[in-house]
């Protein structure tokens, strides 16, 4: 596929953000050119040449310049359904899991990995239309496919094992599922691990982590595996004694293996149950991310995909401080998802967010206002307007407004 006039003009383009503050509390001017930042330097340094409404300038007085944040556990085939049963045909799932991931980069993820269900009635049409919606998205936000069969071993495993070839062969970037509704579950792992090394892609797979001695199995088989593993929710290792939970907490570190957390819930393949427990699991050295989950589904008819609420959960209930929290969403899932590093300094990906605040704390208890930048160029713009009324005349009250201001 050739790139579009679009994308060849924006790996060229330059765009200076004016006025940013950063999280060390610096004020500073950003250079962008196409899909990497070229120059960081304090406020008005980098202004000189670059004329004021032309598009390629602007201003960020009032904005906290971030990292942009990655979504490492969406199910975009199954967004936005709790309204009603989906139709389930490839245009119905495309139209939804487009719309899902454009609201998940409205709040600031760049890149979304969604676990997509293969096999049983629907076959592989649900990853047919999430893969066209990733060709149709492309420029907007990059998605990443997760294929998830229900069975792989026994009599219908077999089945479900063709059919993870088939889509892996079609695209899919990993293989997922979840061990734990297979009858086997320790088969079920083994084929899983066998074909994505086979194929050269990561494994992302679902388990609620109850069972000490089925998890001291999957770490053993999964210790080392390149390009990687990944496990969520995790709920379940909050239920177990401290002992347990530790130990468990050692052999995932040990073995090299994630963990994605799910602080808005569960998702549509386990059944809600609380959250992973963060602190614990990076004590042990547990490289930790953290999701979204469902979005609009039947699952969590509220999910919104949020990132920025999965980091203000993590910090308001005292897994870790916000700027740790931020990290998650942001620094640890690019880095669980196999992406590059995004640090806002010379030479890194032009993967930005740009919240309306002074600090991170105050970003995530009322981060309304956002501009996200993916490749170097805006790509969504949310600007918040609140207004207040003089109760006596009714009269709207002059206040500032929460908006975007660019020269």
């Amino acid at each position: 596929m050739t790139d579009s006039p679009r994308e060849t003009a924006a790996e060229t383009a330059t765009l200076l953000l004016c006025g940013a503050r950063l999280i060390d509390g610096r004020v500073v001017d950003v250079r962008l050119s196409g899909p990497r930042i070229e120059a960081v330097g304090t406020a008005g340094s980098l202004a000189a040449g670059v004329a004021a409404g032309d598009g390629t300038r602007i201003d960020l007085r009032g904005y906290l310049l971030l990292p942009a944040p990655a979504e490492p556990h969406a199910h975009l085939d199954q967004a936005l359904t709790a309204g009603g049963p989906p139709s389930g045909d490839v245009e119905d799932v495309q139209r939804r899991a487009t719309e899902g991931a454009l609201l998940q980069l409205g709040h600031g993820a760049t890149v979304v990995r969604s676990h997509v269900r293969i096999g049983d009635v629907q076959g592989l049409r649900s990853l047919e239309a999430v893969l066209q919606a990733r060709r149709a998205l492309r420029g907007l936000v990059e998605v990443q496919t997760v294929a998830v069969p229900r069975l792989l071993t026994g009599v219908a495993g077999a089945d479900g094992s063709a059919m993870l070839r088939d889509a892996l062969k079609m695209g899919a970037g990993a293989v997922g599922g979840c061990p734990e509704l297979d009858p086997d579950p320790s088969g079920y792992t083994e084929v899983a691990l066998s074909l994505a090394a086979e194929f050269g892609v990561p494994v992302d797979l679902h388990t609620a982590a109850d069972d000490p001695a089925r998890l001291a199995r999957l770490a053993a088989m999964a210790g080392g595996m390149r390009p990687g593993v990944a496990l969520g929710p995790c709920h379940g290792l909050r239920s177990l004694p401290a002992t347990a939970a530790a130990s468990a907490a050692a052999r995932l570190a040990a073995a090299g293996i994630s963990v994605v957390a799910l602080p808005q819930g569960g998702c549509c393949v386990l059944d809600r149950g609380g959250t992973a427990p963060v602190r614990a699991l990076r004590s042990a050295g547990v490289r930790v991310a953290a999701g979204s989950g469902a979005l609009g589904d039947l699952t969590n008819p509220v999910g919104r995909g949020d990132p920025l609420e999965a980091a203000f959960l993590l910090a308001s209930h005292g897994e870790c401080c916000p700027l740790r929290a931020y990290d998650l969403i942001s620094c640890e899932a690019r880095a669980v998802m196999g992406l590059p590093e995004v640090r806002v300094e010379a030479g890194f990906p032009a993967e930005l967010l740009a919240v309306r605040g002074e600090s991170l704390p105050g970003v995530l208890s009322l981060a309304y206002s956002r501009i996200v930048i993916h490749r170097g160029r805006v790509v969504s713009r949310t600007s918040a307007v609140r207004e207040y009324c003089d109760s006596a005349t009714e009269a709207v009250l002059d206040l500032p407004r929460q908006s975007p201001r660019e020269a």
